[in-house]
């Protein structure tokens, strides 16, 4: 069962990085990361509309432990009547959103089909449109319609979730041991593309908004812990200077100093929390 994180009598929250009474939207909160980000915000008195395509039960306990300040509404991020449905569900229970947390993204899983882990040259058409189509224009319309939004009402923070794949080249050399075991396998092209159109998405946005008090910015993430294949960790951690995956919790920091006045001055800015991958 979750346990909401309460302040003490002699507890003083710290302004600079207050997000109380902020309203949050999350697209992408039943996956690991976004179900996280949900969870540091209502713990720090902000209100959080959570959006995805079905809900969990981690987050029905969500809704038990906040009934007020958390609400989820199913919504199809590559559709933009879905996206305006969600904002006037959004402002007829919380108002106007004020943070935009743009997490909702696809790529090929392990388990992914031979044809789209084999080589780039045999890489499907419909695999790079399926995953351009949620990881791009999901987030292009989601600012469309919460940007719009906020720019209207001169004050928002919004987060487009890139990775270390969109600044750097997947290392293939650490699925080498996948390619010993007589499989042909290679990271896909598309979510290393979709990730990098992010961070030019976020700058122009940001300059685009930029006098209307929106902000926008690009957290950029290393991978993260989930029970993955043990040869796999060990071969992505030989990499990682820090010598491990990020712990879900671990980016949670971040997500709360670019929605709060800690931030104020960054705009079109990469917040890169990477455990020092793309330093090597």
């Amino acid at each position: 069962m979750l346990t909401p994180a309460r302040l003490g009598p002699n507890d003083m929250p710290d302004p600079l990085f207050s997000v109380v009474n902020e309203v949050v939207v999350i697209s992408g909160v039943s996956g690991q990361l976004g179900f996280r980000y949900a969870q540091a915000f209502l713990t720090r008195g902000a209100q959080v509309m959570g959006l995805d395509l079905k809900g969990t039960l981690a987050l029905d306990e969500l809704s038990t432990h906040y009934p007020e300040r958390f609400s989820f509404c199913t919504c199809n991020v590559t559709q933009i009547d879905s996206l305006r449905e969600a904002l006037a569900a959004t402002r007829r229970i919380f108002g106007l959103p004020s943070v935009l947390i743009n997490n909702a993204a696809i790529d090929s899983p392990p388990n992914a089909p031979l044809e789209e882990t084999g080589p780039f040259e045999d890489y499907p058409d419909d695999s790079w449109d399926r995953v351009m189509d949620v990881n791009v224009k999901g987030v292009y319309l989601a600012c469309k319609i919460f940007g719009s939004a906020m720019a209207a009402n001169k004050r928002g923070s919004i987060i487009n979730i890139s990775s270390i794949y969109g600044v750097v080249s997947p290392d293939q050399s650490i699925y080498e041991y996948r390619r010993q075991r007589g499989e042909i396998f290679y990271k896909p092209v598309a979510y290393a593309v979709s990730k990098s159109a992010l961070l030019n998405l976020s700058r122009y946005l940001a300059t685009y908004w930029a006098r209307t008090g929106v902000r926008v910015n690009t957290l950029v993430l290393a991978g993260v812990e989930n029970g993955q294949d043990p040869e796999f960790l060990k071969a992505y951690c030989a990499r990682m200077p820090l010598g491990r995956m990020a712990d879900a919790d671990e980016y949670s920091g971040a997500v709360i100093f670019l929605a709060s006045a800690a931030s104020s001055y960054m705009n079109g800015a990469q917040l890169v929390i990477d455990g020092g991958w793309t330093a090597i």
